[in-house]
């Protein structure tokens, strides 16, 4: 007699699926979400917090306190791991920053002065007046250095946000925060490169334009393997980061190098790929000639694609969902009990504070609204003031790219922390009051105006 199948157990083999897939697909969903990196960032920040305040304090800060050597030959590195994520890993982060940037700029909100005049203003107000505030509290002593900290905005957060909220939030909003923060990074690692720079080391700065020049070669060249990118990227980083210059930068600089169009032909394309179609529908099911049809499309897909798109789409799911929750577990763990109060009266915190809750949204907005009232920008279609105001809120959650620049502008220890409190109790403010705001704005397609 033929054994029942369960219902559930049914259900999976008349749909083809494997056995498999019921466990797999949750993760599979939860990885589709747009919102699941800016999720599993604010975990990693969750967990480095409760630890850092619990009775095993020392043991979170001796994770990252211990040295790990790596190199090749002569060439050795000894850093704690601490390091190794915020001069490592970070850079494959900003390097994926640069391959966004250079996409905005070519085809995206950025592509022309008149599409990227309006949000590239707005972050501009968005970076001064935080960056005037913070200044202004901490001017003559030595904590003004940290000036950029309230200038950045952390593009996972904010456009998480905006995802979670769903179709309360128009389009045209989105793609406006989206090219803000972009516009963001670009000052942002502008200011990183021009006032956090602390020495410079010129032969090894000079090899490293070198690589940087070899990478823009080989894509003159027509070299579209990523890998001969890959390995270009390794030296310029190298050299940068003995340079003196943040090696972030380094991720930045390559990104621009990086081929955005394919040698390969659209109709020749077309006709292979058909081709190859043909032979898979003739071929039996899992048999040799349907295998190598299927590799054969593989392959003219990915030489149709270019280095560009290849390794930014191959970089994301690594960046979103291991360097950036490590990089909040290694930072945002600060002691934070008993500390509260002192904290929120000290300058640094309050630099901070002020900086991304009121200069971040009051920046924003009236600088967009000075650029569309001289004419010089136009406030995306559907899009009104109110929902301008609460984008400049969420802007204001600056965290990762916050936290970046107060480690680089501050030093170990209490100054830092302060900095980073007030990063982390900002941010969290800031996303609360930016969704309320957009929950409450109306949707008029853009007529409520404040002239």
């Amino acid at each position: 007699m033929q054994k029942a199948q369960a219902p559930g157990e049914a259900a999976v083999f008349r749909s083809g699926r494997a056995p498999i897939d019921v466990l797999v697909d949750p993760f599979t969903r939860f990885a589709e979400l747009e919102a699941s990196g800016g999720i599993l960032l604010l975990t990693a920040t969750v967990i480095a917090l409760v630890w850092a305040n619990s009775p095993w304090e020392h043991s979170y800060h001796a994770i990252w306190e211990k040295e790990v050597t790596a190199g090749l030959g002569r060439t050795v590195l000894t850093w704690s791991r601490h390091h190794w994520v915020n001069d490592g890993l970070m850079s494959i982060f900003f390097f994926l920053v640069g391959l966004e940037i250079k996409r905005e700029l070519l085809i995206g909100e950025l592509s022309s002065f008149k599409r990227a005049a309006f949000p590239f203003m707005a972050a501009l107000g968005g970076c001064v007046l935080p960056a005037a505030l913070y200044f202004a509290i901490n001017h003559g002593t030595p904590e003004a250095n940290g000036w950029g900290i309230p200038m950045a905005t952390d593009i996972a957060f904010a456009l998480g946000v905006l995802a979670l909220l769903g179709s309360r939030v128009p389009v045209s909003l989105k793609l406006f925060v989206a090219a803000l923060a972009i516009a963001d990074d670009i000052i942002a690692v502008l200011v990183i490169a021009i006032f956090y720079t602390a020495h410079l080391s010129f032969s090894y700065l000079a090899l490293g334009m070198a690589g940087l020049a070899l990478s823009y070669g080989a894509n003159k060249a027509g070299i579209r393997n990523p890998w001969m990118y890959v390995f270009i990227g390794i030296l310029v980083w190298f050299a940068v980061m003995q340079s003196g210059v943040h090696a972030t930068i380094a991720g930045v600089m390559l990104a621009f190098t990086i081929p955005c169009d394919t040698s390969a032909d659209k109709p020749q394309f077309v006709a292979k790929v058909r081709r190859l179609l043909e032979r898979f529908e003739a071929a039996e099911k899992d048999s040799v000639e349907a295998q190598a049809a299927l590799h054969g499309m593989e392959q003219q897909c990915a030489w149709m694609e270019s280095p560009l798109h290849r390794i930014e789409h191959g970089l994301q799911p690594w960046v979103s969902f291991l360097i950036m929750p490590l990089f909040a577990f290694s930072n945002a763990g600060v002691h934070i009990l008993g500390n509260l109060v002192a904290a929120a009266k000290h300058p640094v915190t309050l630099g901070v504070t002020l900086g991304l809750l009121v200069g971040k949204p009051v920046g924003i907005t009236a600088c967009a609204w000075i650029a569309e009232k001289i004419k010089l920008a136009a406030r995306p279609a559907g899009v009104n003031w109110m929902q301008i105001f609460a984008a400049g809120w969420v802007c204001g959650i600056g965290f990762t790219m916050s936290l970046f620049i107060a480690t680089l502008a501050l030093p170990e220890g209490g100054s830092l922390d302060l900095a980073k409190i007030g990063t982390l109790g900002a941010s969290i403010i800031a996303g609360c009051v930016g969704c309320l705001l957009l929950l409450r704005s109306p949707r008029d397609g853009g007529k409520t105006r404040v002239d």
